[in-house]
């Protein structure tokens, strides 16, 4: 059944309007998933706040040509059949998602992504940010190297404390 104009331009006036709003959005192939596993991949992916949307690609086109950051994508970009995973609050919880979903589900391929500032990824890209580490383990990485320094320095002097108490130690016991 065929949409009329206006269902279309608002589709586009939607699309744009996420579109503005999203940090990363990846794309994906989604042939050959059966309508459970989609819907297992919705759920999922809604769980982190992530929409995932299948649109036109002609209605994609018009909405990425009017909007300012993502006009000088090429319309070739947008070609069969296209998914979208538009994530508005991480940056790579999008692409981790998606990433881990394809590795037990052959069928979802990824084909690229958009970032928040228009630049265009390629799946390599996509799978790159998947492996990088979570936000989480960053900031107990970079805690852990700022407290190093410290840590190691209590150990040196906890180290010269002991050396004087075993000394103590042993003169008290040699002398008794």
């Amino acid at each position: 059944m065929a949409i009329s104009r206006a269902q279309k331009e608002a589709a586009v006036a939607g699309l744009k309007q996420e579109l503005s709003q999203i940090k990363l959005a990846v794309m994906t192939d989604y042939r050959g998933l059966t309508v459970p596993e989609v819907e297992e991949l919705r759920a999922g992916l809604r769980a982190a706040g992530i929409t995932y949307r299948v649109t036109k690609n002609t209605l994609m086109r018009l909405a990425v040509a009017s909007d300012p950051k993502l006009k000088h994508i090429a319309p070739q970009t947008f070609t069969g059949p296209l998914a979208l995973a538009l994530g508005s609050r991480d940056e790579i919880a999008p692409a981790k998602l998606i990433f881990q979903y394809a590795k037990t589900h052959n069928a979802l391929e990824i084909i690229g992504g958009i970032t928040g500032d228009g630049q265009l990824l390629s799946a390599a890209d996509v799978k790159a940010l998947a492996l990088l580490p979570s936000r989480e383990q960053l900031l107990g990485q970079l805690v852990g190297t700022i407290a190093a320094p410290l840590s190691g320095f209590v150990r040196v002097m906890s180290g010269n404390l002991r050396g004087l108490l075993y000394t103590l130690n042993a003169i008290n016991s040699s002398k008794a």
